[in-house]
């Protein structure tokens, strides 16, 4: 907070003109005098504090970090001098009522009352302290909003189990008034996909303000377009693609052209859909979903974007799984040094949105099946055929059932564990096909990599004596064997429908889970 001036300088001047005996004009110029007034200091207290509370149960949440926050600052006034509100308050509320840029609704509980305090010309009917304190609980209301989000406890029983940043208001504090702004020009104190998303933000709202994007109109018995073909839909599709930048030029032109195809083709790389060189009617209704549906996308994963401490991107080495676009991505030195397609767990057996560590890569794996798959395939497979564990190389091993190794092994030729309480981790999988669908949850919770052996390649770069000739022979050689890594790598397991790749461009991804709805009504409603 700015320190301003002690000293007000009354500059006093009269001038006296009168008539003496001579009749001549005379001056008389008083001096100037120097009035020196007190600084204006408020005391607030723990009583004041309190007192301030139970007229506004609302804000009851803040009172310690704002308790807090007044005994670091000498116990006295943050927002008040001589003068009135310090100009950093009203930074700080039109950065409230610009939550919008954000993301989110400014809803705070006293709303009409902040807004009488900042407006110069109703009435502020609030005492000096009273006044000071409002505004610093909108500071930490902003605060949390902003760059906190929900409650760890919602957030858990949103099934987010990934490790929730740790806001630190005092630290925060320090820095906001310090700098005399609620800016993050730095941009390092939120994940930095937050950001993109930001940006991203505003241009779909600047699309929603220009009216949107016109639904594309095709017959109910529409099969494809093609190259070559003419149709109105066609120019719809042209002018729907102009609007978010995949084509650079609206020509207007009713035929379907090479432009138009490739176009489209970037559409669907960036809509969780395999390009292809017809367009589909399943292109046609992604295509359709109104800008207001993303824009909430967006929202909700702005959101998302809160809970996660921006400092798991500093570590050298992570595995990121994002469930929803079906990948797997090896971040070294912040740079993607690997991608692999992955299958996910299907709607009733979730993949759990969580981290770990890993530490063992395990070759040619027996795969220990866990008791709900024996409950529910296992044993009824067994009471229809005496020889099914036989048929399906399972065996029994001290109480459990286990897959021998091999190439029809469920778990494939290689796992990669990291030991958590959810029994998750990632694998190899015969069933190779899957990975050719665009919709890849069907797994019973783990997280099936496309090329197992490339991964086991990638984390074993640090040692050499793991060449990739002997990598592929320990996952053939049908003898389980277990590699302790020499430093144990992060997994992140994520959930994001809206994601800004490093090339800028948005990508959108189905919500498998159907998780976004009920974090945009808990945005939306509260």
């Amino acid at each position: 907070m700015k320190t301003f001036p002690k000293l007000l300088i009354v500059l006093i001047v009269i001038i006296t003109f009168s008539c003496n005996k001579s009749g001549k004009d005379t001056i008389i110029l008083k001096k100037l005098v120097k009035k020196e007034i007190a600084e204006l200091t408020i005391s607030i207290d723990s009583n004041t504090v309190s007192n301030f509370y139970q007229a506004y149960p609302k804000l009851v949440s803040y009172q310690a970090e704002v308790l807090k926050l007044y005994k670091k600052q000498g116990s006295k006034q943050l927002w008040l001098d001589n003068k009135g509100l310090v100009e950093f308050g009203n930074t700080l509320f039109n950065k409230y009522r610009g939550l919008a840029d954000e993301g989110l609704k400014a809803n705070f509980p006293y709303d009409s009352i902040v807004n009488q305090i900042f407006d110069r010309i109703s009435n502020n009917k609030l005492s000096q302290i009273d006044t000071d304190l409002m505004i610093t609980n909108l500071y930490f209301y902003y605060a949390s909003k902003v760059y906190h989000g929900v409650d760890e406890k919602t957030t858990t029983s949103l099934e987010w189990l990934l490790p929730r940043k740790k806001l630190n208001y005092q630290v925060f504090s320090d820095s906001i008034f310090h700098n005399s702004a609620i800016n993050d020009s730095k941009k390092n104190k939120m994940f930095s996909q937050y950001y993109k998303l930001r940006e991203v933000l505003k241009q779909y709202r600047e699309i929603e303000k220009n009216g949107g994007w016109k639904a594309i109109e095709v017959s109910d018995d529409f099969k494809n377009f093609k190259l070559g073909d003419s149709a109105v839909g066609i120019a719809q599709i042209r002018e729907r693609l102009f609007v978010t930048g995949e084509i650079k030029e609206n020509t207007k032109s009713a035929v379907c052209d090479t432009v138009l195809i490739s176009a489209v083709k970037n559409y669907e790389l960036h809509h969780g859909k395999t390009p292809k060189n017809i367009i589909l009617p399943e292109h046609i209704k992604e295509m359709n979903v109104p800008v207001s549906d993303r824009i909430k996308t967006i929202i909700v994963n702005m959101e998302r974007c809160r809970w996660i401490d921006p400092k798991l991107e500093k570590d050298k080495e992570f595995i990121e799984v994002n469930i929803p676009e079906f990948k797997l991505y090896v971040i070294r030195d912040g740079e993607i040094s690997f991608i692999s397609p992955v299958v996910v767990g299907k709607a009733m057996t979730k993949t759990v949105i969580f981290s770990g560590m890993m530490q063992f890569i395990v070759f040619s794996p027996y795969w220990v099946i866990p008791q709900s798959i024996i409950n529910q395939e296992i044993k009824p497979g067994m009471a229809k055929d005496k020889n099914y564990l036989a048929k399906k190389q399972l065996e029994w091993n001290n109480g459990q059932v286990r897959q021998l190794p091999g190439k029809n092994n469920s778990l494939g030729l290689v796992k990669f564990l990291f030991p958590n309480s959810n029994n998750i981790y990632l694998h190899d999988t015969p069933a190779k096909s899957l990975f050719e669908r665009e919709n890849r949850a069907f797994s019973h919770g783990c997280v099936r990599v496309a090329k197992p052996k490339e991964l086991a390649v990638e984390l074993l770069k640090g040692d050499p004596s793991w060449t990739p000739e002997r990598i592929d022979k320990a996952m053939h050689a049908g003898k389980e064997k277990w590699y302790t890594l020499k430093k144990k790598v992060p997994v992140y397991i994520g959930y994001f429908t809206a994601w800004v790749d490093r090339n800028g461009n948005m990508n959108f991804y189905d919500d498998v889970y159907q998780r976004d709805e009920s974090l945009i009504k808990l945005l939306t409603d509260e």
